[in-house]
């Protein structure tokens, strides 16, 4: 004891004690899922605060020479009894009313470790010097950097209190709330029913994407009246915070600190109402016994359990499902696979990390592939615990999972929006995952996995001048359009819209058993991607004017891995997102080789280069179709014409969505010649013109269409595709009367692919419900929902947003 306690005061000069800004880890190994639960505990180094596992921690100590280390262990106490099951009232885990994670308990021991040779002291001890005392003190109390990151699962945001409630307006025209027997004031509906805070009206709630619901009458009232907010009828009790109060201009669930007392207005006792109405939360969470949740998550079937190698479920972070869908087929890949895991261990990663690994991403995908492919942390739950040797329960235990809030946060730290605990488009995750991986590969290309998925793109654009243009982008991902028109079960339809039809006159609802969807072939979708397109008010160099043009798409180079992304939500009139309820019969083998792009073909001319002058000239004459339809709702006329010039007179739409987000811009009143003259005197945002390089095009022509479209990212898309003139003459230059040349980065090689995942999506917005993947892993399909991890007996292959396939060897 005397020799232990002598050599930690000699080195005392490696200790510190924590500041209030240092980030102190304390829960999982920087470098692995080790925990403080492990076999071996976890060491928490006294003067990085850098956690890690028993296997790593010497690592540490060769790199940094830090030997002071405070090992922590969790112990399992023993329960006699399982808690009884309570049936969840909210959106969350391990909070009042929500899921109960049935979380056991443990003891917790502390001891002062010394290395290189494991030299332990007992703590808390008196004998131990102050500083190391009260370095361990606030490090124990300390609240942990991962739990700081760390989002309960499945908790919605809280609600915020509306900027309409403390001054809403309550219409006396007489109306009183009968507390019972309510109905829709425009139909029969007697369900979902919504009550306008403003003027009493009783009305239906929105229609739902199958169908159900009500029929929109509630939303129909806000939009000619304006009046802000609704609570649901039926969600009101005595607990007026479970009322479920809904705001229409900020379109979401608020709070209303004075909901008493605008039930109050119109006579309800709120004391005495019951609840027979479920909340939109609660709605949520029904969702789970519906079709497609059923379908997509194979609920209801005995799903057999995989443990073992490339087997490792993802625990669910808080609406983290679309990041660990796309990371469980990512590591399926054998690029991915090679890069991270089998021709890099953890400790050369480790080695060649930065100080602080958790910042690293090289680091944190290593870390990340071992956890999921070395099937270390795969193994039952029941087996780990060691609670008992039943074969039967041993087959039916989960595996617990690894949480991956490491390498969340720094994948998060370039995007905000994946810092949140808000759901996430997954293919926007996927782009921007991909993006991140090229850029820490940058200095070596040959190592960059993310090249597997990149290929190029080439369109060819023919103007009636029989000239032609070629323009050519890199991207990761092919996106298709779904042509509902080429349905092929339409006869079933057609039978089922007169069904539904019958039963809407009848005031019935058409069950989930009746409802018949589209069905639409893969191979139309592809057919689709490549046939002729119709381009309106392109610009022809050759004949100096507007006109419609054809353009066509191709691909220049096949990759080794095909993303296939199904465009399943629209935009319907209005801007008001919809999904398509739709199937796609998807085979496992496809051929795309007649989609690879031709190039300049003898006897073809291409259009001549857009001279700068005609450009600028033309820049500066206003479509007076445009000004006079923007005056007339109220503008000012010289703003209006700086609009129509600023976004090439492409449209009223377009122009007015510039107008709106220049209006305060020092130069709006300034002379056209002085305020839009120079295309340098228009402000463009960076981080819009990254996300279009990110899809492959070059700056300059990212700039100049950023600057045509006021900003919008999605129409700038569409102007470089309505201008490809707008290329560089180096890119013009690079057209021949051969084939196109294929990038030598770029993977090319056959067109035969087999379908090897699907990551599938429920829910009616890609920023709300759930992800789940399934894999083609040894000659089995494979159910990835976070943290289980199974058989799948019916892989949904007809409803994937994001299909993988892999290029077949000739």
């Amino acid at each position: 004891m005397s020799n232990a306690m002598e050599l930690l005061r000699l080195n005392l000069s490696r200790v510190r004690i924590p500041e209030p800004t240092n980030r102190i880890y304390k829960q999982e190994c920087c470098i692995s899922f080790e925990t403080p639960k492990s076999e071996g505990g976890l060491f928490i180094d006294m003067n990085t605060f850098l956690a890690f596992g028993k296997d790593c921690v010497g690592w540490n100590y060769e790199k940094t020479g830090n030997p002071v280390y405070l090992h922590i262990k969790q112990i399992k106490k023993q329960v006699g009894e399982d808690r009884p099951l309570k049936k969840p009232t909210l959106l969350a885990i391990g909070v009042d009313g929500g899921f109960d994670t049935h979380e056991p308990e443990f003891e917790e021991t502390h001891n002062i470790v010394i290395l290189p040779d494991y030299v332990t002291l007992p703590f808390p001890s008196v004998e131990l010097p102050e500083k190391v005392r009260l370095a361990v003190d606030a490090v124990l109390m300390a609240e942990g950097a991962e739990r700081k990151e760390q989002i309960t699962a499945w908790t919605a945001d809280k609600k915020q209190i509306s900027q309409y409630a403390m001054n809403l307006e309550q219409i006396k025209n007489g109306v009183t709330v009968p507390p019972s027997g309510w109905k829709c004031s425009k139909c029969d509906k007697t369900e979902n029913l919504w009550l306008n805070l403003t003027d009493g009206m009783i009305l239906c709630g929105r229609r739902n994407w199958d169908g159900t619901g009500g029929n929109n009458h509630a939303i129909e009232h806000y939009k000619e009246t304006g009046y802000p907010l609704a609570v649901k009828l039926g969600t009101i009790t005595a607990d007026l915070e479970g009322a479920d109060v809904f705001s229409y201009p900020e379109d979401e669930s608020i709070e209303d600190p004075l909901l008493a007392q605008h039930l109050g207005f119109f006579g309800i006792d709120f004391s005495s109402l019951q609840k027979t109405e479920m909340t939109t939360a609660e709605r949520e969470l029904d969702q789970n016994t519906n079709f497609d949740w059923n379908r997509i998550q194979e609920s209801g079937k005995e799903v057999e359990p995989l443990y073992g190698p490339g087997y490792t479920g993802l625990i669910n972070l808080g609406n983290s499902c679309y990041m660990a869908s796309t990371m469980q087929v990512v590591f399926s890949t054998r690029s991915f696979c090679a890069r991270y895991y089998l021709n890099q261990d953890l400790r050369k990663a480790f080695e060649t990390a930065p100080a602080d690994p958790t910042v690293d991403l090289n680091m944190q995908l290593t870390k990340l592939a071992h956890g999921l492919l070395s099937g270390r942390y795969s193994i039952p739950a029941i087996q780990k615990d060691d609670i008992a040797n039943d074969a039967t329960s041993i087959s039916k235990a989960k595996q617990e999972g690894i949480p991956p809030r490491m390498f969340k946060a720094v994948i998060a730290a370039s995007h905000p929006e994946f810092s949140t605990m808000r759901q996430q488009d997954a293919l926007e995750f996927f782009l921007h995952f991909l993006e991140q991986v090229e850029r820490v590969n940058a200095g070596n290309p040959a190592l960059d996995p993310s090249q597997s998925f990149k290929f190029g793109i080439e369109e060819r654009i023919s103007c009636p001048s029989g000239k032609v243009a070629y323009n050519r982008r890199v991207d990761y991902i092919l996106s298709l359009n779904i042509p509902l028109e080429q349905a092929t079960n339409k006869e079933q339809l057609e039978a089922f819209a007169k069904l539904k039809e019958e039963k809407t006159s009848e005031g019935k609802e058409v069950s989930s058993d009746e409802i018949v969807r589209p069905r639409v072939p893969l191979v139309a979708c592809l057919a689709n991607y490549s046939a002729p397109e119709e381009v309106h008010d392109f610009y022809s160099t050759a004949l100096k004017a507007k006109t419609t043009a054809i353009k066509t798409a191709g691909l220049i180079s096949f990759p080794d891995y095909l993303v296939l992304h199904m465009r399943k939500f629209v935009m319907e009139a209005g801007w008001v997102p919809k999904k398509l309820d739709v199937y796609i019969d998807v085979p496992n083998i496809i051929d795309i080789s007649h989609m690879r792009s031709k190039g300049l073909q003898p006897g073809e001319e291409l259009l001549p280069d857009a001279v700068a002058e005609d450009e600028g000239s033309q820049r500066l004459m206003a479509n007076e179709d445009i000004v006079c339809q923007l005056v007339s709702m109220g503008f000012n006329q010289l703003h209006c014409q700086k609009a129509a010039i600023n976004t090439s007179n492409v449209g009223v739409e377009e122009a007015m969505n510039w107008l709106l987000s220049h209006m305060d811009d020092p130069d709006i009143d300034a002379p056209i010649s002085q305020g839009s003259k120079n295309d340098d005197d228009i402000f463009v945002d960076a981080s819009k013109v990254d996300t279009l390089l990110s899809f492959g095009f070059q700056e300059e022509i990212a700039r100049k269409a950023l600057k045509a479209s006021g900003g919008d990212i999605e129409k700038a898309t569409d102007w470089i595709f309505s201008h490809p003139t707008a290329s560089t003459s180096a890119d013009m230059d690079s057209m021949s009367t051969s084939p196109p040349g294929v990038d030598a980065a770029l993977a090319d090689g056959g067109g035969r692919y087999r379908l090897i995942g699907i990551v599938s999506h429920i829910g009616t917005s890609t920023l709300c419900g759930h992800y789940v993947a399934h894999i083609y892993k040894e000659g089995r399909w494979v159910i990835f929902n976070d943290d289980k991890v199974g058989v799948s007996v019916d892989p949904p292959k007809d409803m994937g947003y994001l299909y993988f396939f892999e290029r077949l060897d000739d």
